[in-house]
């Protein structure tokens, strides 16, 4: 067995794990199977939300370590499920590591969706949690239109590689202008259900929830760097929307 290959394959499933919204124990426990499935003597994986350390002690107690720095993360849940399959049936069939490299890489370029698609996602959530805050029908349609333009707009921002928190600054302060110039045009009724219904596109739901999964698991340095995360860009969204909200003329 090549160990120097396992460990650059082990540390980038692990890496595609952590990049794709994986929790953390889930992403230790996987390289671990899988390197002591392919027969190293012994495996330790540390792993926090920007960062994996991977190393492993051979049969003739050789230690190979490898670290891999994450520079980007989302949330792609259908690529963490391919991943967690490829893991167990890399642990059960043992293929080589040459075809898990390749699976690892069709995996990793799956086509995600549309920008179109996107777009309508985000419009349809915005009109549906308008109406479902109390919002009336005139509020859901000006939704549709805030959370279609603020997709489009966040999807320029990711071209440009621009900060999440200052993304995120801007996308709720946009959300808010344009419900307040909806109610000024007598578009729609009520500022506040529209803007809390497109909002909730940005809310770190899932960040929230895997960070308190994390703490629980043990895992308190990730539990705390992904709650940290989360409490920030809920931040920002205030930030944005109470900005534009005190300085727009009523």
């Amino acid at each position: 067995m090549n160990f120097h290959e396992l460990i650059n394959v082990a540390t980038l499933l692990g890496k595609a794990l952590l990049e794709n919204g994986a929790e953390i124990y889930r992403v230790e426990e996987s390289v671990e199977r899988m390197a002591l499935a392919y027969g190293a003597k012994e495996v330790d994986v540390y792993a926090v939300p920007t960062t994996i350390l991977v190393t492993i002690t051979t049969q003739d107690d050789e230690c190979l370590s490898k670290a891999k720095r994450i520079h980007t993360r989302s949330t792609n849940l259908d690529k963490v499920e391919r991943l967690n399959d490829l893991s167990r049936r890399i642990v059960m069939n043992k293929p080589s590591l040459n075809t898990v490299r390749d699976e690892l890489s069709t995996i990793l370029n799956r086509p995600i969706y549309s920008l179109n698609m996107q777009i309508f996602a985000y419009a349809l959530t915005s009109s549906t949690f308008t109406l479902f805050f109390g919002g009336n029908i005139k509020d859901a349609l000006c939704a549709i239109f805030i959370g279609a333009c603020i997709k489009f707009i966040g999807h320029l921002m990711d071209k440009l590689k621009t900060n999440p928190f200052f993304k995120t600054i801007i996308l709720s302060g946009l959300t808010a202008l344009l419900a307040l110039m909806a109610v000024s045009l007598h578009l729609g009724d009520h500022v506040d259900k529209m803007i809390i219904g497109t909002v909730m596109n940005l809310v770190p739901g899932v960040a929230i929830t895997n960070s308190v999964r994390d703490i629980i698991a043990g895992d308190f340095i990730a539990g705390q760097t992904k709650m940290t995360e989360a409490i920030l860009t809920a931040t920002c969204i205030a930030i944005g929307t109470g900005v534009i909200l005190s300085v727009y003329p009523f």
